[in-house]
């Protein structure tokens, strides 16, 4: 039996269930991540991020919730920049595909890094990006921006702006197509 996301994503999961990842919603189509502390200055930046081609360069995808629990797919692509931020729980990430610098370590498929509830993060998708299967302790979350600094905005608005061509043309390195 294969439930629906709505149902999946609000009401207690089946003891057998099925998830389809051709299937999974984007986090914009569901209420699971909720953003938090955005400041008037900050939500005009995202907005002109959003403007200028942020979105095309990422995929996030939820591939199943219950309560207490929830299973996500993120593909950013070459060069994302990934704000520095923190989610309120516990998160354990796998690579499925490419790599990522997370300060000093570069890690690649199979590898993967556990992040406590409340600590700052962030990395860089290396050039042929990242997918990452995170791994909730929760169905319902939130994420707080925590780079105050406009020099990161500016560079990544750059970013966004010179890498959104090449974008277009990448593809996940091992997602389903």
């Amino acid at each position: 039996m294969t439930a629906s996301w709505t149902d999946t994503a609000v009401a207690p999961a089946p003891k057998f269930s099925i998830y389809r990842g051709k299937d999974a919603p984007s986090f914009s189509e569901v209420d699971v991540m909720q953003v938090e502390g955005l400041t008037p200055e900050l939500q005009q930046t995202y907005a002109s991020l959003i403007e200028a081609g942020f979105d095309e360069g990422q995929s996030v995808k939820l591939l199943f919730a219950a309560p207490g629990f929830s299973l996500t797919y993120a593909w950013f692509k070459s060069s994302f920049p990934l704000p520095r931020h923190s989610h309120n729980a516990d998160c354990l990430y796998y690579i499925v595909g490419g790599s990522l610098t997370l300060g000093s370590e570069t890690l690649g498929v199979g590898d993967g890094f556990f992040v406590p509830a409340d600590a700052a993060y962030s990395y860089v998708p290396g050039q042929e990006g990242v997918e990452v299967l995170e791994f909730r302790t929760t169905d319902h979350f939130n994420i707080k921006f925590l780079v105050g600094s406009g020099t990161f905005w500016s560079r990544a608005l750059a970013n966004v702006r010179d890498r959104r061509p090449a974008w277009q043309h990448e593809t996940p390195p091992q997602w389903p197509k």
